[in-house]
């Protein structure tokens, strides 16, 4: 970690911050995708859809066409959770990421830059705004350039948070990743992170797709 150093987020980062949100989260439909062909709701029918020509009562093309088209269209869904966030976070609190994060209260947002000046990581804190939350402080936008990962950025990233938290009289970080974030998820745990809860997002398709969201916590220790 040397080779590297947080600093807070300045206005010439924007793109490139940007750019890394997008990446990072788009980077794990896949991993939903194979997660929800894995459910027996899903992959038993397309089982039985592939039997049918066995009893004449489709083509085998026709059952093969008809699984090909319900796996893409469940690769188009699960593609589409991950973009429909990043639209939604692109056009909030990342459109103006100073005005939102460095301008207010109990807000912040730190960059991962190396000796070359190239930013490679971010993180960002907010207060939590669960019921209950009042002393919490809540980790987003925590993401890692694919070359540097590996290196021990992401935890420097969330230790600072942690820091910041506790600098400010906070009781706990919380957070929520989803469950395709395998990587994320057990870099929290070792942390110190524990998870407390799950849950899908409104609409049916999140049940359908089993694409769970996790809440982690982090109890900062009394002084």
């Amino acid at each position: 970690m040397s080779d590297y150093s947080i600093r807070l987020y300045v206005d010439s980062d924007y793109e490139v911050t940007r750019n890394l949100f997008r990446n990072g989260i788009i980077e794990h439909h896949n991993k939903a995708f194979h997660h929800a062909l894995q459910r027996p709701h899903i992959w038993l029918p397309a089982l039985v859809v592939l039997t049918l020509p066995a009893l004449n009562l489709v083509s085998v093309t026709t059952s093969i066409l008809v699984v090909l088209t319900a796996v893409a269209a469940i690769w188009f869904y699960c593609r589409y959770m991950y973009t429909s966030y990043v639209d939604y976070a692109l056009s909030d609190d990342m459109l103006d990421i100073s005005k939102y994060y460095l301008q207010r209260d109990g807000f912040c947002f730190w960059v991962a830059e190396t000796r070359g000046g190239e930013v490679v990581g971010t993180i960002a804190a907010l207060p939590s705004s669960d019921p209950g939350g009042e002393k919490h402080l809540e980790l987003k936008r925590l993401s890692v350039a694919t070359k540097h990962r590996g290196k021990g950025i992401a935890k420097v990233l969330c230790r600072t948070l942690i820091d910041f938290a506790r600098r400010r009289g906070c009781e706990a970080v919380v957070l929520s990743t989803s469950l395709a974030q395998i990587n994320a998820t057990k870099m929290y745990e070792k942390l110190g992170f524990r998870q407390t809860h799950s849950f899908y997002p409104p609409g049916l398709l999140g049940q359908f797709l089993d694409f769970k969201i996790i809440a982690y916590r982090y109890d900062i220790p009394a002084l």
